[in-house]
């Protein structure tokens, strides 16, 4: 090689060299920066300007490139240290001429865009593409009080995409799918540049192999249809509004073999005309006359279980409340049930017969009450 061609490439490279950006400016860090910033950087970046989010996007093909050349140098300390000492020129000389195409950079990374992203650089492929699990699915169910802490099986009927029947999920009739001519057949392309090379999915087939010439008429080349479903489902006792019960499998069928997704009931429980529901306690509220709360009394309140009877001490106070144990809602996790608080509230009447109204007078007066004169006790609870 003649001295005057050494001096061209020479002369070349430092070009090359001087129209490359810093490394930490292109991904906006300091030269102080920890291997953990750096990283941080390179991630936002990436996934900023990574070709799937931008296709076509050919500024954002050179920002990703860009990107990923700046973060291989910055994350290995001793390329580092010979780019913070020598610049680009001091990379050449170990044989790093940076990246040329983007599928350079999935080949130099390796596993770095699963660790980063959860995708690997190299793309699916026949035979190693994956189908997409089906889509859950979303139920109301109403349900009436007795039926949540009772239980109940419920019938439900509802729609969802299922895989079709005529094609099988694949799309096309029969001998509707030919060879990509892209791939040949594989589901990948492999690209190469130097010493470097990565394999993609094949942009035509989209890692099929196949391509569609005659698409399924019933699914319209979709692969799915509509269904109604009906299902019976047992709903435990003890549950309450916003509970949600997973069915298995019941969602939308998956593509290419892989699973359905499930569906999700989520009950709605009507309010009790009888119970206040606190958790799985209850209240119910009951009057009583001044007479039953003064002398004591017996009282038959409604249960789950049916009718019982309660003693109503003498003497007993407006709000208090008496508790059965364990007549309440069953526990959804586990065993037993809560209990049953009977608040009692006296009544007082509105309007006295003149007999009433005398044998309170006399009870007022016994008691040293003052119920005869304006504004006094029982002035103020019956009137006139």
């Amino acid at each position: 090689m003649t001295g005057a061609s050494s001096s061209h490439l020479a002369l070349q490279s430092e070009e090359f060299m001087s129209s490359k950006r810093d490394y930490y400016e292109v991904l906006s860090v300091e030269r102080t920066s920890t291997e953990v910033e750096i990283k941080a950087a390179y991630r936002k970046s990436a996934l900023k300007y990574h070709p799937d989010r931008n296709p076509g996007d050919h500024e954002a093909e050179v920002r990703f490139k860009e990107a990923s050349e700046a973060y291989e140098v910055l994350s290995d300390a001793q390329k580092r240290a010979t780019y913070d000492r020598f610049g680009h020129a001091g990379l050449s000389g170990q044989g790093f001429q940076g990246f040329q195409d983007v599928g350079d950079v999935f080949s130099s990374f390796g596993n770095i865009f699963e660790e980063f992203f959860g995708f690997s650089g190299g793309g699916g492929g026949r035979g190693g593409s994956r189908g997409r699990r089906g889509a859950d699915l979303r139920y109301d169910l109403a349900i009436e009080f007795e039926e949540a802490v009772r239980g109940v099986e419920r019938e439900l009927e509802f729609e969802r995409a299922c895989e079709c029947s005529t094609c099988q999920g694949s799309r096309a009739e029969p001998g509707g799918k030919q060879t990509c001519r892209t791939c040949g057949g594989v589901g990948q392309v492999r690209r190469s540049q130097g010493f470097f090379a990565v394999q993609t999915a094949c942009p035509s087939c989209r890692g099929e192999g196949e391509t569609i010439s005659k698409p399924c008429k019933p699914c319209a080349g979709k692969g799915f249809t509509m269904e109604k479903k009906k299902l019976s489902v047992k709903i435990p006792a003890g549950v309450d509004t916003g509970l949600r019960l997973r069915v298995g499998g019941e969602g939308e069928s998956g593509s290419q073999g892989a699973p359905s997704g499930d569906l999700y009931v989520v009950l709605h429980v009507k309010e009790s005309e009888l119970y206040e529901r606190d958790e799985d306690d209850l209240i119910l509220r009951r009057g009583i006359g001044m007479a039953q709360a003064a002398l004591g009394s017996k009282l038959i309140i409604p249960t789950l279980d049916g009718e019982r009877t309660i003693d109503v001490p003498a003497g007993i106070q407006h709000g208090h409340r008496i508790t059965l144990a364990g007549v309440g809602v069953p526990h959804l996790k586990g065993i037993g049930r809560g209990d049953l608080h009977v608040q009692l509230e006296v009544v007082v009447p509105r309007k006295l017969s003149k007999e009433q109204r005398e044998l309170l007078e006399k009870f007022a007066a016994v008691s040293g009450e003052d119920a005869g004169h304006q504004g006094g006790f029982f002035h103020k609870i019956f009137g006139d």
